[in-house]
Order: structure tokens, then C-alpha cells, then sequence
């Protein structure tokens, strides 16, 4: 079964301290960071990553969509809020599979339960965030690539036959 994570993207950037000086001095580079962050975020965790931006304030928009390094990022259209668009495809996906919706907006957050999907606090999605890098990490930096080597993993005697094998051959 699919899972999905919908990301309301503004509200993690000002949630997350990560974003505290960046948002002041360029909100579009926070805007990359998060989408950084969640693209790497979501091989990890194996879900289909929505980040969904309010546009709704901002003057001609037609509202986009741009797939940026595997993650779906959506710019709402003029006078659409990331709060209802978030709620619809909350409503739809979960028809899909599994859905998650990052926010601290109480208000949303009830109304995506009622979608049948699941909410995650900001400090929630962070501490899942960090916590998949972490085991990401501990995974590759344990294993040793020559332990994967089959010589390695051979009984000596065995790997001391087979070396005398192929001596004999040159």
C-alpha cells in the first residue's frame, strides 16, 4: 500500500527552527532547503512526498505543480489556500493508500482526519526527519565494504584452496 506525506510547506518552514534566519533574510532558498531535505527524506522513509505552498494571497497565479528531485511541489492558484487544496488531496489519497498530512493548523488537522488521513505536528515530521538520516547513516557507516567480499566471508581453509586453484592456472 502507498503512503503519502502532504507537506503544508510554509507552516513547516516557520515551525522549524532549521528555517529560523533563512526565512527572514530568503524565503525562496527556504523554500529549497525543505524540498532538499524532503527529497532526501523520501527514499528513506518510501513515501510520495507532496509539499503544497500558498500562493493564495499573491496576485495572477494560475497555480503550478514542479516534480523537483522526486518530490511533488505545488504553488496554489490565486485565491486558493494550501489548507483547502491540502484537505482535498487528503481526501483523495487516502483512497490510494496511506496519508500524512505535516501541520501544526489545528483546525486542518481535523478536518484531514475526517479525509481518513493521519496528521504529524511539525516537530513530529523533524524528529521523523532526522531519525531515518540517523538510521540511514548507522546503516552504511557499520558495514565495512570489504566485509561484503565473498574471500572475506569464506572458511580459511576453503579460501586458501581456492587461492592454490588459481595459482596453479597462471
Amino acid at each position: 500500500m502507498k503512503e503519502y506525506l502532504v507537506i503544508d510547506g510554509y507552516n513547516i518552514i516557520f515551525a522549524w527552527p532549521d528555517f529560523e534566519k533563512l526565512k527572514e533574510r530568503d524565503l525562496e532558498h527556504a523554500r529549497s532547503k525543505l524540498v532538499e531535505i524532503m527529497a532526501n527524506h523520501s527514499p528513506l522513509s518510501g513515501q510520495k512526498i507532496v509539499i503544497v505552498f500558498d500562493a493564495y494571497q499573491q496576485k495572477n497565479t494560475a497555480g503550478r505543480v514542479e516534480i523537483i528531485d522526486g518530490v511533488e511541489v505545488v504553488y496554489t492558484k490565486q485565491g486558493e489556500t494550501a489548507d483547502a487544496l491540502i484537505e482535498r488531496l487528503a481526501g483523495e489519497l487516502s483512497k490510494e493508500g496511506t496519508v500524512y498530512v505535516a501541520t501544526s493548523d489545528w483546525a486542518e488537522q481535523g478536518i484531514v482526519f475526517g479525509r481518513g488521513a493521519y496528521r504529524l505536528t511539525p516537530g513530529e515530521l523533524r524528529t521523523q526527519v532526522n531519525q531515518a538520516k540517523q538510521d540511514s547513516e548507522e546503516r552504511w557507516t557499520v558495514v565495512k565494504p570489504v566485509d561484503s567480499y565473498l574471500e572475506n566471508r569464506l572458511l580459511d581453509k576453503v579460501r586458501i584452496n581456492l587461492e592454490k586453484l588459481y595459482r596453479r592456472k597462471k
